[in-house]
């Protein structure tokens, strides 16, 4: 049987996968192993979207701000209001075999209290100084993991009866 045959849309060729959800926990678990991810918050009311590194402290997701950081700068201000909505997305999925994870948070992001104490564990990528640090704390977590497709179990064949047990027909 083709592989494919049972994937509609698979590629002629491609190894047949499959999407598994990840539950709340494990996708938290697999976000904590991988320090850069992706902030997605608005900008002049349309979404923008920037590389940050992180680090995950209980359910909590905490990013750097530094300086120059713009449009993310802005969600340092403080205000009355409970946090700003961002999304934050991380995945490592290889780029050979296709097979990996990919966790999404939603969530209200907050200025941390303290970010001169994330400096040092939140390792830049560029050579900025920090001005701050976020804190999302997560409302919805959403995840899923590709994996390969099990090959299908072979059908069980029943045993084939020795020949002296089977009684021959017509002699």
């Amino acid at each position: 049987m083709d592989r494919n045959a049972a994937h509609p849309g698979a590629a002629a060729g491609a190894p047949a996968r499959r999407m598994e959800q990840l539950g709340r926990d494990e996708a938290l678990r697999l976000l904590a192993t991988v320090s850069l991810g992706r902030i997605v918050f608005t900008q002049y009311a349309l979404p923008a979207v920037r590389p940050v590194n992180h680090l995950v402290e209980g359910e909590s997701i905490v990013v750097r701000v530094h300086e120059g950081g713009g449009a993310l700068t802005a969600l340092l201000a403080p205000s009355e209001a409970p946090g700003v909505v961002v999304a934050y997305e991380a995945d490592a999925i290889d780029p050979d075999t296709h097979l990996g994870w990919s966790v999404v948070v939603t969530g209200y992001a907050t200025p941390v209290e303290d970010p001169e104490g994330y400096a040092s564990r939140l390792r830049p990528w560029v050579a900025q100084t920090v001005v701050g640090a976020l804190r999302i704390t997560p409302d919805l977590v959403t995840g899923f993991r590709l994996a390969a497709d099990q090959p299908e179990p072979l059908e069980s064949v029943e045993p084939v009866e020795s020949l002296q047990s089977v009684e021959m027909c017509g002699s």
